[in-house]
């Protein structure tokens, strides 16, 4: 009988940028699916411009791909949020390996909201398990988040519906500046007017 391969072995690598080629390990134990390349592409063309000096903010941070693919390419400054404590260390493997300049911690996304950081984020990340209300952790970022803020968000397709703009319409000063689909994902950047 032929044994599965273990799905932590090849992991997810960075696409762009001083990290270029580098892979981040995905535990075995994990059900973290991360961000495709192609959409990282996508994404990452679209931040290309601004995206160096800028603090990002990776909320459900999995495997931490999205925030270490900015540093990676300039961004200053991030911080990942994760509660599950095996990601958790891997992430802080990952930060000081890498030598980034990053903050990894560990608690649930919308608890860690509660508590507003003393300088807001640029660029914010949010990729919550696909159960979760979005419109829920979008109401609780305007106070994270400078005035320019773009917040990338990733959903499920859904059949003859485009769940970026009903989520929109859920979030008071939330506008869709970008989106794109890839297979069974609907992605985007959003503004939230403050």
């Amino acid at each position: 009988m032929a044994r599965r391969r273990a799905r932590g072995s090849d992991g997810v690598r960075i696409i762009g940028g001083e990290w270029r080629g580098r892979r981040i390990h995905i535990s075995e134990h994990s059900s973290v699916r991360p961000t495709p390349d192609r959409v990282r592409e996508t994404l990452f063309n679209w931040l290309a411009s601004i995206l160096p000096g800028l603090r990002c903010l990776d909320l459900f941070a999995g495997t931490g791909v999205l925030g270490l693919e900015a540093l990676s390419r300039g961004a200053e400054k991030a911080w990942f949020v994760e509660h599950d404590p095996v990601l958790v260390r891997v992430l802080e493997e990952q930060v000081t390996s890498l030598a980034a300049n990053a903050r990894v911690v560990q608690g649930n996304a919308l608890e860690v909201l509660g508590n507003p950081p003393s300088k807001p984020f640029d660029v914010v990340f949010v990729d919550p398990p696909y159960v979760m209300d979005l419109a829920e952790v979008l109401r609780k970022l305007p106070a994270w988040v400078t005035h320019e803020n773009l917040i990338y968000v990733e959903r499920p397709t859904q059949r003859g519906g485009n769940p970026l703009a009903d989520v929109v319409v859920l979030v008071p000063g939330a506008k869709v500046i970008k989106q794109g689909r890839a297979a069974r994902v609907t992605y985007g950047l959003l503004r939230l007017e403050k």
